[in-house]
């Protein structure tokens, strides 16, 4: 990647490792990786935006790669990561900013979107749902319960560190391999992977987000209305996640739209990147009307 910088920003009583590149008088675009990627995540997306005049900030989310790592539990809830990216907003002097999160970081985008809807100019979740909608429908839907058992695996302590960084790993990357396209992970791609969850305490802290579910997470959720503009992006494949948990996050949006991909699975972003390339490009550039209320 060409012109990205790389600094250690203090926000929220952490540090986060972060890129940055794009003009600085750029209007502000803040992209959000997920679970089990870092900033790398985004290397498809970050020369694309920038040089199209965005400011484009890409953190490792606290407890990933070079970022903090609080071994507490309760430091990992939807609060928290919110206000990590608040945090990163007030670096750059910004009050608003285009957000786009992939898996879990578009988890963190909606939370902001739900409960600081001030501070987000258009929001642009990959592959992942509103988190209140994703919760009720783990109730509503055994298939979708089905999927996400991992995640209840991932609830006890030391064992799946211990299960999943096996043989360096094997299980997730072979994980991430069978839920993408043939080909889509490059035998770069995992070394870069494996390294960053080789850091002392980093897949630990990884797993502390689903941990914190039971922490604080999920009765922070807000079921509000989602007021700010959303334009979702959907790999249509995805194994991890129903279809119509998009479709259903629509319904509690104001101003939502819902694109699919067809040929892509839960991890666009790698698959497809011309193509979400120039979504992103086509949705920031929008103009939105805001409702006047």
């Amino acid at each position: 990647m060409s012109d990205t910088d790389f600094y250690y920003i203090k926000t929220n009583g952490i540090t986060l490792y972060t890129a940055v590149a794009g003009p600085k008088e750029g209007l502000l675009v803040i992209l959000l990786h997920g679970f089990p990627e870092f900033w790398y995540a985004w290397k498809n997306q970050i020369d694309v935006l920038a040089e199209a005049g965005y400011r484009v900030v890409v953190p490792d989310q606290r407890g990933y790669h070079l970022s903090d790592k609080p071994k507490e539990i309760d430091q990992y809830t939807l609060d928290k990561l919110r206000d990590d990216v608040i945090g990163l907003l007030e670096h750059f002097e910004r009050e608003k900013a285009v957000i786009i999160g992939h898996d879990w970081g578009a988890l963190v985008a909606w939370h902001i979107a739900s409960t600081r809807p001030e501070i987000v100019e258009k929001l642009i979740p990959i592959n992942a749902p509103n988190p209140v909608i994703f919760t009720k429908n783990m109730i509503k839907h055994p298939s979708q319960l089905i999927r996400s058992s991992y995640m209840l695996f991932f609830q006890t302590p030391i064992v799946p560190e211990k299960i999943l960084s096996a043989n360096h790993f094997t299980l997730v990357k072979e994980t991430m391999i069978h839920s993408a396209n043939p080909q889509t992970f490059t035998k770069k791609d995992l070394e870069q992977y494996e390294a960053s969850w080789s850091i002392e305490g980093a897949f630990m802290s990884m797993l502390h987000w689903y941990r914190a579910l039971r922490e604080g997470s999920i009765s922070q959720l807000s079921e509000k209305q989602v007021t700010v503009p959303v334009r979702m992006i959907w790999g249509r494949n995805d194994s991890f996640l129903s279809l119509e948990l998009a479709k259903e996050s629509m319904n509690i949006c104001r101003d939502g739209k819902l694109i699919m991909v067809d040929e892509a699975t839960h991890w666009v972003h790698h698959e497809q990147p011309r193509i979400l390339n120039w979504l992103l490009l086509s949705m920031i550039q929008e103009r939105v009307f805001h409702p006047v209320s």
